[in-house]
């Protein structure tokens, strides 16, 4: 199966316009129902339109499951580097990378949980694209982690290894907020995650480096 989603109507700005409904749509009833359990029909409904008309714009209920994930993955791509963009100093970016990851679980928490539990659902093509695009949002985070390295403010880590366990801890948001959440709020979360991560990486110089810039 192709990774292109299939659509009957020619207008791109109306393809997109309405595919945002129905991904919004969906990713709600996935959330509360799952996905096996979600019709096409309960889709289309619940973004407000006739039962027939979500097939103009995709083909299957997979092809709104490799949407819903799409649309999480473009998040991380569009929101990390926006953070970043006024961001100089390196431990910053760090801080700054973590803290961007952590928002866009917390404002897709339910897309988040139905990657974890519906991506088996995709085909090998699908799923392929999904771990590409998942490979290119951790680099963003792995990026900053080798620059905080070759500027000696963090000793010398696995670096992939690290951002992934950015990546895993930005998760655990969604996956345990139902008990986080009664101890934290979400930015001390954030907080807490960025401490216990710089006071396992950062050197002498790291440390003296930050005093002076904050």
């Amino acid at each position: 199966m192709s990774t292109i989603v299939h659509s009957s109507i020619d207008d791109q700005e109306l393809i997109a316009e309405r595919r945002q409904q129905f991904v919004a749509a969906a990713t709600a009833l996935f959330g509360r129902n799952s996905y096996d359990s979600t019709t096409m029909k309960d889709i289309s409904k619940l973004a407000g339109f006739s039962s027939g008309l979500i097939y103009s714009y995709v083909q299957t209920k997979e092809d709104m499951l490799f949407l819903v994930l799409q649309n999480l993955l473009d998040s991380y791509q569009r929101e990390i580097p926006k953070s970043l963009e006024a961001v100089v100093d390196p431990i910053e970016r760090f801080c700054t990378a973590v803290r961007a990851y952590c928002q866009v679980v917390d404002a897709h928490s339910d897309a988040t949980l139905l990657a974890y539990r519906a991506t088996k659902a995709l085909s090998s093509e699908r799923k392929a694209e999904i771990k590409r695009m998942e490979l290119e949002t951790n680099s963003l985070v792995a990026d900053c982690v080798r620059t905080c390295i070759e500027a000696g403010y963090f000793r010398s880590v696995n670096v992939s290894l690290m951002a992934y366990q950015v990546v895993m801890v930005a998760h655990g948001w969604a996956l345990k907020r139902w008990v986080l959440g009664q101890n934290m709020t979400l930015d001390e979360y954030i907080s807490e995650t960025i401490d216990l991560f710089l006071h396992g990486v950062m050197t002498e110089a790291g440390w003296k480096h930050r005093q002076q810039v904050r």
